[in-house]
């Protein structure tokens, strides 16, 4: 059996990303399985190991980054580390799957590295900056202060747009969706 490929979804918080990977999901011709990520901060409410996220604590983390076990890995906050484990993914290809990463800017680009032509990269952009705080303001799920945090961060995020495979501006979101399955289709040779 063939292996299956990779699609790498990164995008700013707030332009729609999450929301055109689960379009995607949908689609059985794609034949896709959704990466789940290794975090070490501890499970909220409803969320379960294995199916939201492989919850390692911090030492068990430290341990697999020594053992080379990530593809990618980044402490995004002290000791709130959050990676892609290889053998996850291996799992998911061997069984012929192709696999879905809804990833942040660098994780996205470091996992391309890794894997080159065997994967697509995908960079989800608002149509502007302006739009994308709009958004984060009707999201109502964070404070001005975490919204100027996460605006900021876009401004940042943006400047690495020129190193993925496609960029998708999510202006209208069908017209996204549509280019994006589009997009996949052919790298899927569909």
């Amino acid at each position: 059996m063939e292996k299956g490929q990779l699609i790498i979804f990164s995008a700013p918080s707030g332009a729609g990303k999450t929301t055109i990977v689960k379009a995607m999901l949908l689609e059985k011709a794609f034949n896709l399985a959704f990466s789940i990520s290794a975090c070490s901060r501890k499970k909220r409410a409803g969320e379960r190991n294995g199916a939201d996220y492989f919850f390692l604590s911090i030492p068990e983390f430290k341990q697999r980054i020594a053992d080379n076990a990530f593809i990618e890995y980044e402490e995004v906050y002290k000791d709130h580390f959050y990676g892609t484990l290889k053998n996850e993914i291996e799992r998911l290809r061997k069984a012929g799957k192709n696999v879905v990463f809804d990833v942040d800017v660098l994780g996205g680009i470091n996992i391309k590295k890794y894997f080159q032509e065997q994967a697509l990269s995908i960079f989800i952009q608002p149509p502007s900056i302006d739009e994308l705080q709009k958004r984060l303001v009707t999201r109502n799920t964070d404070s001005q202060e975490n919204i100027e945090k996460r605006v900021k961060k876009a401004e940042y995020e943006l400047t690495f747009a020129n190193q993925f495979d496609a960029i998708i501006v999510n202006d209208n979101l069908e017209q996204a969706i549509s280019d994006t399955k589009l997009l996949i289709t052919n790298f899927l040779n569909l």
